[in-house]
């Protein structure tokens, strides 16, 4: 496909996180860009405010009154659309050029050297550390990424000079086999999504056959528990001794992270981190890897590890004071709630930890019903709301209040999100709100409760 054939770009989900990114994208680059979303959400308004048109209502056949010219109008959709939507509708039957973002993603990552971060956990902070040591190096790079970083205030950043471009990789409905990959950091393939994969086994044949994709000149840097193989130049990482690249040592500093690292040919001591967490020096090991093997001064990257701010609702500190601390985390899997609590046990092991959890997706919640059970219980109190469905249906039997059955520390239940602040009590030294849907609503709510 030849995108340059188009003058106008019109995205249905438009509010997306990937899908803003990519209208950020080729609004800067002069096209006329316009979208549909359902929600009136702050990211909407700053495209607003960016010169793009949105509307809220689905128009349906109401679109032929629009300036849409089939031959020069490309229409890019989020598989959170369901088939039977208006607009989708009318753009497949009126004969449109209509592509999965996925799809664009691919076809824009086709010329460029992309630097693509998968995994089923810590894509988004490990790709906007790796863009943001990258804008601050020669070599530069564009970004698509899946949340707003917190140096930028944005989720795309535009270096049109540059080769490479930096792509979080998602494997949910097999989108990043869409990439075109020149190199890539594997973070994780730990069991997830299991709507779209039948088990297991079937999502580790995913990242493999990503990984096959990688160019022959690029290089596979993989989370030493990730058993994938490749044809390329490929290096392990993380606290495993035998890693290539090894983080030891990690402690924190001042209140700030810092670690020692042993590379294959040399060690780097007192490496201070911006973004705190375990796994967030795992990430930066990764980052460190991968820009090390292209060549990336130790000085540089030294400097674009700690003067890194993280990404918003990742770690993500909103009160920090003697009586209270509050950190809002998009943790929605066992395995990062535990990667949480692991780093707060580690930062505050003299105080209490009070989370407030939603569970993301009904299939999620019954697929790893126990090991949610076993991260949960780890709290010292757990507000507990009921599961946000996002794009499905209610599944019989999965319930918060069933969660909650299985969980040995205090729980309470809540109704909605308006109850929370309610909930919050002054001695309540350590708040976490967690989840991936919309209980970053209530951020604000909270972070003025605890003030």
């Amino acid at each position: 496909m030849n995108l340059n054939t188009f003058k106008h770009i019109y995205f249905i989900g438009i509010g997306g996180i990937g899908m803003s990114a990519l209208a950020r994208y080729f609004n800067q680059m002069g096209i006329r860009v316009s979208g549909y979303d359902r929600n009136r959400s702050v990211l909407c308004q700053q495209l607003i405010a960016e010169g793009i048109a949105i509307h809220f209502e689905d128009s349906g056949e109401s679109l032929s009154h629009r300036d849409l010219p089939v031959d020069e109008t490309l229409v890019v959709y989020t598989p959170a659309i369901p088939e039977d939507h208006g607009e989708y509708q009318f753009f497949v039957h009126h004969g449109y050029a209509v592509l999965k973002r996925s799809a664009l993603l691919g076809e824009l990552t086709k010329d460029l050297k992309a630097l693509t971060v998968a995994g089923t956990h810590g894509k988004t902070t490990t790709s906007a550390l790796l863009a943001h040591v990258l804008k601050r190096s020669e070599l530069k790079a564009s970004a698509f990424l899946g949340g707003i970083s917190t140096n930028y205030s944005t989720n795309m950043i535009h270096e049109p000079q540059s080769e490479y471009v930096v792509v979080e990789a998602d494997e949910f409905d097999r989108s990043f086999l869409y990439l075109h990959p020149f190199a890539s950091i594997v973070t994780s393939t730990d069991a997830d999504h299991m709507d779209i994969y039948k088990n297991t086994d079937e999502l580790k044949a995913a990242f493999q056959e990503f990984t096959d994709r990688l160019h022959p000149d690029g290089w596979l840097i993989r989370h030493i528990d990730v058993d994938v193989a490749s044809n390329v130049a490929a290096r392990t990482y993380g606290r495993n001794s035998l890693a290539d690249y090894c983080l030891y040592d990690l402690r924190t500093e001042d209140g700030y992270f810092t670690m020692d690292l042993r590379l294959p040919d040399t060690t780097w001591e007192n490496i201070r981190l911006g973004l705190p967490g375990i796994h967030n020096a795992e990430n930066a090991t990764a980052v460190v890897a991968l820009l090390h093997e292209m060549g990336v001064s130790e000085q540089v990257i030294r400097h674009g590890l700690s003067s890194f701010q993280g990404v918003k609702r990742r770690f993500e500190y909103h009160v920090r004071s003697k009586q209270h601390i509050y950190v809002d985390d998009y943790a929605h899997h066992p395995t990062a709630i535990n990667q949480l609590v692991d780093s707060m046990r580690l930062l505050y092991p003299e105080k209490k930890i009070t989370a407030i959890f939603q569970p993301h997706l009904y299939s999620r919640t019954r697929d790893f019903m126990q090991d949610f059970q076993g991260a949960l219980s780890r709290m010292d109190r757990l507000v507990l709301l009921p599961i946000y469905p996002a794009r499905e249906t209610p599944i019989p039997g999965v319930t918060s209040a069933a969660l909650a059955e299985g969980i040995t520390t205090g729980v309470e239940l809540l109704n909605s999100g308006s109850a929370i602040v309610g909930a919050l009590n002054e001695d309540d030294e350590v708040v976490l709100s967690i989840g991936a849907g919309d209980i970053d609503q209530w951020v604000e709510p909270i972070k003025h409760a605890l003030q």
